[in-house]
């Protein structure tokens, strides 16, 4: 398959470019950092091709599209994967930071999903994969405020979009992926950095880059409407939708 995937210098991106290339898949990887993303494109196989881009910035994320269709002749696959974290309450988040959380995790995904959406209509196949997190679902880390608005922002795009599709290009799939917390460079490179998390409040069982890369490869084989890549978040996710007055009551510390 020939697949692009944003914000794949590093973290969950990159594992993933390695765990495709590894198996025969073309890669377009796109990030800011020039010099990282080209050292992961010569560890994503011999056909991979670096393009650096700054998603949140609509021209750049088109130049992509056009560049990974001159390449690899059609895209396969799109994953928008690129975001940020704002470490900040929601009483103490200013314009700025609030407008970053939005541009860097929904608008630089709406881009991708517009660019490489034309492609893929007049194809009538293709794959749109989001990359969201399970703090959209369950706000268990009240510090991720902004961050986790956003993503719930991308799920309702995401969901929209798949509807929209589904009736008239049923060969078009729509994925939204949730991670929970990844041992990645996330929470340092969030905005303001990530403070420590007070035992029993925060997201249960932490994954691996390469583990939640695995989840997202077995939905490029296998499209569902949505994945959490720890199962256990489901149940999770279950308990609570099923009663928010009584989830809240018994994770929240005296």
């Amino acid at each position: 398959m020939n697949i692009v995937i944003t914000g794949a210098s590093e973290g969950i991106g990159a594992a993933l470019a390695t765990q495709l290339g590894a198996r025969g898949d073309r890669v377009v990887l796109a990030a800011r950092r020039e010099r990282e993303l080209s050292e992961m494109a010569a560890r994503s196989g011999p056909r991979a091709l670096a393009v650096p881009t700054d998603v949140t910035r609509r021209a750049q994320v088109e130049r992509l599209r056009v560049r990974a269709i001159d390449a690899l002749g059609h895209i396969d696959v799109w994953v928008n994967n690129a975001g940020r974290g704002v470490s900040k309450l929601v009483a103490e988040l200013t314009d700025d930071e609030f407008d970053s959380a939005m541009r860097d995790n929904v608008k630089s995904a709406l881009y991708g999903m517009q660019a490489v959406l034309p492609h893929f209509l007049a194809r009538e196949r293709g794959h749109i994969i989001n990359v969201s997190s399970f703090l959209s679902r369950v706000p268990m880390v009240s510090i991720r405020s902004a961050y986790s608005a956003a993503k719930a922002a991308l799920n309702s795009l995401t969901a929209n979009l798949r509807t929209d599709l589904a009736g008239s290009h049923p060969g078009i799939h729509v994925t939204l992926v949730m991670p929970g917390v990844v041992a990645t460079n996330f929470r340092s490179n969030a905005l303001h950095g990530t403070p420590a998390i007070r035992p029993g409040t925060g997201p249960p069982g932490i994954q691996s880059a390469d583990e939640v890369a695995a989840a997202i490869v077995r939905v490029i084989d296998h499209p569902v409407a949505e994945m959490y890549t720890n199962p256990a978040h489901a149940v999770v996710a279950q308990r609570y939708f099923s009663d928010v007055d009584e989830f809240e009551r018994a994770t929240r510390l005296p």
